[in-house]
């Protein structure tokens, strides 16, 4: 860990569009350290991935200490920069949030706008909350603000694409740093959305997607892989326990 106000300044200085930051996303100290040990300027965490450690769902239940604990550890572990995927802000106040994040010592969040009751929060909501969160601290953060309108389903394609776009336009006017319409994977949907949005735009990375050069080609700005190293991971472990053979009979 180290000044926060510098490491927020270079964190959001790293978000340009066509030079997109790339993100793989830890959810240990160990994993911490050895994206930033690859070269990775910046260290993400993923919401799904340190729930799943610390034996939650990536549903907003998990206690808001638990996971700023991790991501202490995280923060603690590295001195890059730390920018935190953190749900829906687990139900604390923009104060209480905020107070946490730097006390954690990260420089940045992903915050989704999914209302966990059933559906999307109200754009207006949303909006509110994102820029209560930058007045409620003088401490520099840099805000991601995640729009759910694709994994969520919401409705036709080309509608969800024209919520995105509205969503992602009232988010960075509230004051986010950068968007996420997660789960947009079309290349052309994503290059009209980075036209229209008016800011910097995060996308997901999938290994069977579009390469990271196509990715910056389309005005991305910062490209995450979210839970996908984790998930790597877990398909790593299953495999090399498979060459144990069977192991069962040995058990008690």
């Amino acid at each position: 860990m180290g000044d926060l106000t510098a490491q927020a300044a270079e964190l959001k200085s790293r978000h340009v569009p066509g030079r997109p930051l790339v993100l793989p996303n830890a959810w240990d100290a160990a994993t911490a350290r050895l994206v930033h040990k690859l070269g990775f300027p910046v260290v993400a965490t993923s919401s799904y991935a340190v729930a799943a450690a610390a034996g939650y769902p990536d549903d907003n239940s998990m206690p808001a200490e638990v996971a700023f604990a991790r991501v202490a550890a995280i923060a603690a572990a590295t001195p890059a920069p730390v920018t935190a995927d953190l749900e829906a802000g687990y139900g604390l106040s923009a104060k209480e949030f905020t107070t946490a994040l730097h006390g954690a010592g990260a420089v940045g969040c992903n915050l989704e706008d999914s209302d966990h009751r059933g559906g999307l929060k109200a754009i207006e909501e949303q909006a509110a909350w994102l820029s209560a969160l930058k007045a409620s601290t003088g401490q520099p953060f840099v805000l991601n603000a995640r729009i759910d309108c694709f994994i969520l389903d919401a409705g036709a394609p080309q509608r969800d694409l024209a919520e995105a776009i509205e969503r992602g336009r009232a988010y960075l006017a509230a004051g986010a740093d950068c968007v996420y319409p997660i789960g947009l994977r079309d290349p052309v949907r994503i290059k009209e959305f980075t036209a229209a949005v008016g800011g910097p735009v995060n996308v997901h990375y999938h290994f069977d997607g579009p390469a990271v050069p196509e990715l910056a080609a389309l005005g991305v700005a910062r490209i995450s892989l979210g839970a996908g190293l984790f998930a790597v991971a877990q398909r790593a472990i299953k495999d090399a326990v498979a060459t144990l053979g069977d192991y069962s009979s040995t058990v008690d």
